[in-house]
């Protein structure tokens, strides 16, 4: 189909609508669909000597490596690392597992709060470590003695209060039974207490990677309890799943421990915001992936991360991740580079779904504008043959017709239509200089 040609404003005009139209449609799709990732990010971790931040430093390595930079904010642990990524001051943060929805007193569904895990991490069993106490049947033993529990607010008191209580140590407002003290202190604090015999037991909830928790266990002289009643813990508490210490683990030529230690574990949540970008979602799960696959002292390789007991619902990012792997582009481009690519082709697709039809619809549009005006030359044309015919026109009207018969030949010659138009542009100057003969024979006496 050959397309009309325009006149050098409708070109411009035309040319200046399609740019407008253009740079309107990659301002929003680049805006609202596809904003461009942003190149930092906020991470709670914990205590500096924890393994939160120890884990996170990990992450902050991994992403400097792709250009984003990881700004680490310590804290006293998961339930201000929770506080701090509900109210926004932060974008992705370690959480114990079990805390979740009781420490943000939120309902457990996916409207009741902005955040979502990426996946679950790695086991933080709870170390119950003395000197001589014999706690294999059970926590009451604890009865009458000076206890580390956590510092206050943590998930580390937490859960240790709820362990207490089963056992009667500490009633269900948390006071503790008579003649026992409950020392709020946690980390390497209390482990410096626990070797200085300062303090009876200390309740850990950690990682093996824990400075606290590498340090008792390779202390010969502190006993790490192994709980008889795991399994049934694990029941009454669903946040808690039954793990083996085994014998050796710890280092086999000192024969530590001596014995498989039966323990309780959560595992700790990768928590972001339900905001977060996708891409940055994505990276943080390769992070946390290159860190944690690796096995351990509970865990075999590739248990960590997993999309399953998440404290809250699984990032739609996470699920695509877990299902078919990092992103396409990112498998084969770096970072920012998979990124500007992606963005690009959101911004083309649309585009070439909108122009295509446009460019397909516009020559028709053009050919109907140039049939009518011609139409319209032509209607003028037959309007003043008619008026013609029907009567005798004065000397003024004959000049006012030559004069529109005039300008319609001229328009006719001037105008640009398209080659397929020649012989009806022809035929239109025929019948001017026919009606004009007419006029003219209507002026000879």
């Amino acid at each position: 189909m050959i397309i009309p040609a325009l006149t050098h404003r409708q070109q411009i005009a035309f040319w200046a609508g399609v740019l407008a139209f253009v740079a309107l449609s990659a301002w929003a799709v680049l805006k609202y669909v596809s904003p461009s990732p942003p190149r930092s990010l906020v991470m709670s971790t914990g205590t500096p000597d924890g393994a939160y931040h120890q884990f996170a430093l990990r992450y902050q390595q991994l992403l400097k490596v792709q250009g984003v930079t990881l700004e680490l904010r310590p804290s006293s642990g998961a339930v201000e690392n929770l506080q701090r990524l509900n109210v926004g001051t932060a974008d992705v943060g370690l959480v114990q597992g079990g805390l979740g929805f009781l420490a943000l007193d939120a309902q457990p569904d996916a409207d009741g709060t902005p955040l979502r895990s990426l996946a679950t991490v790695f086991y933080e069993p709870v170390w119950i470590f003395s000197h001589t106490l014999d706690l294999s049947r059970g926590l009451g033993a604890l009865a009458g003695r000076k206890v580390a529990i956590g510092v206050p607010g943590s998930g580390n008191a937490r859960l240790a209060l709820d362990l207490l209580a089963v056992y009667g140590v500490v009633d269900a407002q948390g006071r503790p039974a008579a003649g026992t003290t409950l020392a709020e202190t946690g980390g390497m604090d209390a482990a410096r207490q626990l070797q200085a015999r300062a303090l009876d037991a200390v309740i850990l909830v950690a990682a093996p990677q824990a400075a606290a928790v590498r340090l008792l266990l390779n202390d010969g002289a502190i006993r790490l309890a192994s709980l008889d009643h795991v399994d049934g813990l694990a029941r009454r508490f669903p946040y808690f799943q039954p793990v083996s210490l085994k014998r050796g683990s710890v280092d086999p030529r000192r024969d530590l421990p001596s014995r498989d230690i039966a323990l309780l574990a959560t595992t700790a949540n990768l928590v972001v915001r339900d905001d977060l970008h996708p891409a940055l979602a994505y990276l943080l799960l390769d992070a946390a992936h290159q860190t944690h696959r690796q096995p351990g002292l509970l865990s075999r390789p590739d248990d960590f991360p997993s999309p399953r007991a998440t404290d809250f619902p699984l990032s739609d990012e996470a699920d695509r991740y877990f299902k078919t792997g990092r992103p396409f582009l990112q498998r084969y481009l770096p970072f920012w580079a998979a990124n500007f690519v992606q963005r690009l082709v959101l911004l083309l697709v649309p585009l070439i779904a909108v122009l295509v039809p446009l460019f397909k619809i516009l020559p028709p549009l053009l050919t109907w504008k140039q049939k009518n005006r011609l139409f319209r030359r032509y209607g003028e044309l037959k309007f003043l043959e008619k008026d013609l015919a029907a009567r005798t026109l004065t000397a003024a009207e004959r000049q006012a017709a030559h004069a529109r018969l005039d300008r319609i030949e001229h328009e006719a010659g001037s105008a640009k239509f398209p080659l397929d138009f020649a012989d009806r542009v022809y035929t239109l100057r025929q019948h001017v200089d026919y009606v004009r003969g007419q006029l003219d024979k209507q002026g000879t006496p």
